[in-house]
């Protein structure tokens, strides 16, 4: 048993990879998919879509690595977080359509518990603020909207789970409902402190406790994958939410060590150690990994919207024909767009803003604009977006020397460059940019007894390049003004 299989199931697509014992990559297999959006705002996803893409992926990564399932020494999961699906507790068939981080039906749900007064006991608590990106209000939606189902949930007849849990509910052929500490910490229904989900926020919403499932360490005893979904049962020993598994593989074990992911969207973790820090910038304190019990904690700021806009751009707009493309078209004209910046507000604007009826906007626009100045401004504002996290960050005392970038956008060589110019500190990107996945593995690894500590897994993750300032600070501040700018006039659209 010499391998391990790591699930990332995300927005977009599904994902299995193959590690050796090293870390090394020997197979892997995806799976694209498009989402729901059944009204302005809304995004779902088909839950047999999302698990069947899942199981064919695990056999084409295990093809792919000439590897066999009884080769493996663990399955490790990671996955898109906050995501909420409901399922009958008999049978595991969803009740509904999964519903996405990205969806904003439930602002009035929000705006109902910030009237009631719930705002800072959710800050202290959860570390999380009110809005409808987590996973508590998508949940009281669905009891809310149908009778039936509150029935069904308060008869004990209903299970909830984050993605990680439901795919575990499968592997294991609904022997398990349980979901890791990262993940559940996600929810604003878990308290960060007390590890323990929080019973003045399930009155509040509603929902009862029978539905949630048991909270976990993230490297651990998840159950086994029953034999005949790949040829042989192996245990599931690793489990983290996407951004938290990529903090893991990039090796930010130390407080103050910082990754930014560049996935379908954005998000900038650092690591504060074993205090939750309760931000005052509006960004989020979370549970970075759990570990024999012990948390360890994260400052994180959002962005909705990295990966995405570049999807936006192909397949909306028509610009281009695959992502790469937008390399050599930033590159034409360096960092100038003739005065163009895209505000990319699909669904809202993430963190420091949190505003989730701002929508996307193109301003600065002139005759000589083009499909250059656009593709490079999408770009662009990624970056800016990143900037105002990290500015955040900085204001609550994290000590940012350096980033470490994943996921598949950091492999546009024109946009770590940018970043790096645009945060003024060096940027560096690993040889493996799959680390979130890498992440999943390194705790299945951890678990299975490869490793003794986290810190030992460190040796796993190798660079592939630097990239050092090189902008002036008066060019970078110029820039930076007319993001704000932009970024002031979408806020101000109503």
């Amino acid at each position: 048993m010499s391998h391990i299989l790591a699930i990332d199931q995300g927005t977009s697509s599904s994902r299995a990879l193959v590690f050796n014992l090293d870390g090394r990559l020997e197979g892997v297999s995806q799976l694209d998919f498009d989402n729901l959006f059944p009204a302005d705002g809304w995004v779902e996803q088909d839950p047999e879509v999302l698990w069947s893409t899942t199981l064919a992926v695990c056999r084409g990564a295990l093809e792919d690595a000439g590897v066999r399932a009884s080769s493996l020494t663990a399955i490790g999961i990671t996955n898109q977080r906050e995501t909420t699906l409901l399922w009958d507790a008999e049978t595991g068939e969803c009740v509904h359509n999964a519903i996405i981080w990205q969806d904003r039906r439930t602002v009035g749900i929000c705006n109902r518990m910030r009237s009631e007064g719930l705002l800072e006991h959710i800050r202290k608590r959860t570390g999380l603020l009110i809005d409808p990106y987590f996973s508590a209000t998508k949940l009281a939606w669905l009891l809310e909207q149908d009778s039936d189902l509150r029935a069904r949930a308060q008869a004990g007849k209903l299970r909830f789970g984050t993605v990680d849990t439901f795919l575990i509910w499968r592997l294991t052929g609904g022997k398990r409902h349980l979901t890791d500490a990262t993940n559940a910490s996600r929810t604003m229904l878990f308290d960060i402190h007390q590890q323990c989900w929080d019973e003045t926020l399930l009155q509040a919403l509603r929902i009862p406790r029978s539905l949630l499932p048991e909270v976990v360490d993230s490297a651990g005893d998840f159950g086994s994958l029953e034999e005949h979904w790949l040829g042989a049962s192996v245990p599931i020993l690793g489990v983290a939410g996407d951004q938290q598994a990529a903090m893991i593989g990039q090796g930010c074990f130390t407080q103050g060590m910082t990754k930014s992911t560049y996935g379908t969207g954005c998000f900038v973790m650092t690591n504060t150690g074993t205090q939750a820090l309760l931000p005052q910038q509006d960004l989020l304190a979370t549970v970075g990994y759990r570990i024999d019990g012990v948390p360890t904690y994260a400052l994180e700021g959002s962005i909705f919207a990295a990966g995405v806009a570049v999807k936006w751009l192909r397949d909306q707009l028509g610009l281009i024909e695959q992502a790469g493309e937008t390399e050599l078209l930033a590159g034409q004209n360096g960092v100038d767009t003739g005065g163009v910046y895209v505000i990319p507000a699909f669904t809202g604007l993430g963190a420091p803003h949190w505003n989730p009826d701002v929508r996307g906007m193109i301003t600065g626009l002139t005759l000589n604009s083009g499909r250059a100045q656009i593709v490079t401004a999408t770009l662009q504002s990624v970056v800016y977006q990143t900037s105002e996290l990290v500015q955040a960050m900085q204001a609550e005392g994290a000590s940012i020397t350096r980033l470490r970038v994943d996921g598949g956008m950091s492999a546009n060589n024109w946009l770590c460059q940018f970043l790096a110019d645009i945060l003024n500190v060096p940027v560096d990107r690993p040889e493996m940019i799959e680390t979130t996945a890498l992440g999943a593995a390194t705790l299945a690894a951890l678990a299975s007894g490869h490793f003794s500590s986290l810190a030992e897994s460190a040796r796993l993750w190798r660079l592939d390049r630097q990239f050092e300032v090189n902008m002036q600070a008066s060019q970078r501040q110029m820039l930076l003004a007319g993001w704000q700018r932009a970024v002031a006039q979408a806020l101000n659209i109503r």
